[in-house]
């Protein structure tokens, strides 16, 4: 990766849809030569994949919550992990130092769907013993940009 690349990085995280004619205009490159260089940076993993981020309010899914859920034995962490990402309310997985907690990031419409989430999918995988959840009451900053060096 070069400077080039990171700045086909920076202008994509700004604006993922930018055509590639306009990448190329801004760099001073060919769109034929940026359009290659994009392709490589998805083939080697660096780019992993493009997402509309549409407005949660719009679509009765405004409440969110962070869960804590506490798993019985550390090997479990890693299958417990992949069955709360099978969760749809669910939109991040961590796994937390200090201990066998994983926080989960949930977006529901309310109260009742959270409660059923927590209740009927995240309590019945067999490995979860306990759930503790902070209901975030505004959101000033959600993003998943990556702070990215002026050169490499």
């Amino acid at each position: 990766m070069d400077k080039t690349d990171l700045e086909i990085l920076k202008i994509l995280q700004k604006k993922a849809r930018i055509p590639n004619v306009e990448v190329a205009r801004t760099i001073g490159m060919a769109p034929s030569a940026i359009l290659e260089r994009i392709k490589k940076l998805e083939a080697r993993g660096v780019i992993q994949g493009y997402e509309v981020r549409l407005n949660p309010e719009m679509f009765h899914c405004a409440m969110t919550a962070f869960i804590n859920i506490r798993v019985s034995a550390p090997s479990l962490i890693q299958d417990t992990g992949k069955q709360l990402s099978e969760i749809e309310q669910v939109q991040e997985v961590h796994y937390l130092a200090g201990g066998d907690t994983l926080m989960a990031k949930v977006k529901t419409s309310g109260n009742k769907e959270l409660e059923s989430v927590i209740r009927e999918q995240i309590s019945s995988i067999s490995a979860v013993t306990a759930t503790r959840t902070s209901i975030a009451l505004s959101t000033f900053k959600e993003s998943a940009k990556i702070q990215l060096p002026d050169q490499i």
